[in-house]
């Protein structure tokens, strides 16, 4: 069978349906026609650390949502392809404007970026005029665009140090985070927005304490967006967990955490995609999720079929308004020079 083939006989077997595209297995020959279609658009793949396996088993790199839009920038290719949720495809798009930035479903939404829109934040921004504006980067190009300045998980405390103490702060969109970066930096002039990743939200302090006293010897890698994270803390200070043992981590730290670790078993509280980065960076620690039903429906939308529609139909492609990306680019490059980039979420 020849590729022209076998990709039209793929194609065919393609259904849309509410929760995204279906009709196509992971198979080997759909790994190697989804790289040859790449090659042929001249496409670069990128796969967050929340996508299937399969999916993040065929990209080109993986890795969180920042560092992925920042080789987007740099790679040599002029079509990216990003397998992730929408606003990390604008994102690219707002670092790699002349590129064309593809999204095989953009369908694929998030909640986090879902909880604050841009009528609201300039509301939020007229109630309190003086006060500087930091954003999770899991946020829409439009709010990035009214923001001074944005923040990853692993850099939030570093942004909103580096800002006057005695200016307010709006901090948006994810109360979680906003509530870790308060304690750590013992701000008290910083309003916090009520956000939340419905999955992330959905991971709380119950499980995680009874999957600690189920698991002794365990440490616990705890993201910042979690609603368990206080109880993290809340153990540890307790000596239920050992302080060493409980480790609060954007994704990109937890695989640094892996790496250097000599834990037997990790307990990890965030989506279960890292799971599977966390396996290939430690393959002899015994990783588990706290919540094993912590998946998020919209980064599974990023199906085999839809990867492979995107390829052959060049969509669905992502385009953000050359002056709302201007300000937004702002937003991020401000963020970059305080002097810690960071991850990504």
């Amino acid at each position: 069978m020849t590729s022209t083939t076998l990709w039209e006989g793929l194609t065919s077997q393609i259904q849309d349906g509410p929760g995204g595209y279906t009709g196509v297995e992971a198979t080997p020959e759909w790994a190697a026609e989804v790289k040859r279609l790449a090659r042929e658009r001249g496409a670069t793949l990128l796969a967050h650390n929340y996508q299937l396996p399969a999916i993040q088993d065929v990209a080109d790199h993986v890795g969180d949502s920042l560092a992925l839009s920042r080789i987007a920038a740099e790679a040599p290719e002029d079509t990216i392809v990003f397998c992730g949720v929408h606003f990390m495809a604008e994102t690219a798009k707002i670092l790699s404007p002349t590129k064309t930035v593809l999204i095989p479903d953009e369908r694929a939404g998030c909640s986090l970026a879902d909880s604050i829109n841009a009528e609201q934040l300039r509301e939020w921004k007229a109630d309190n005029p003086d006060a500087l504006v930091v954003s999770y980067v899991n946020t829409t190009a439009e709010v990035k665009g009214l923001t001074d300045i944005c923040c990853t998980s692993s850099n939030a405390v570093d942004v909103v140090n580096s800002i006057d103490p005695d200016r307010d702060v709006l901090f948006l969109p994810d109360q979680f985070l906003g509530a870790h970066v308060k304690r750590v930096t013992g701000r008290t002039n910083m309003q916090i927005w009520a956000g939340e990743c419905h999955v992330h939200a959905g991971i709380n302090g119950d499980e995680l304490t009874a999957q600690s006293k189920a698991h002794p010897d365990a440490e616990l890698y705890v993201h910042p967006e979690c609603g368990c994270a206080t109880s993290a803390l809340y153990l540890a200070g307790e000596g239920f967990v050992p302080e060493d043992k409980v480790k609060i981590l954007s994704t990109g730290g937890m695989l640094d955490a892996a790496r250097a670790s000599h834990a037997k078993q990790v307990l990890v509280a965030t989506e279960v995609g890292m799971l599977h980065q966390l396996r290939k960076a430690a393959p002899e620690i015994d990783f588990q999720a706290v919540n094993d039903r912590a998946s998020c429906p919209y980064m599974k939308m990023i199906t085999p079929a839809a990867l492979l529609r995107c390829l052959v139909e060049g969509k669905d492609e992502v385009h953000v308004d050359l002056e709302m990306a201007e300000r937004a680019r702002k937003s991020v490059q401000r963020m970059i020079e305080i002097g810690n980039p960071g991850g990504g979420e």
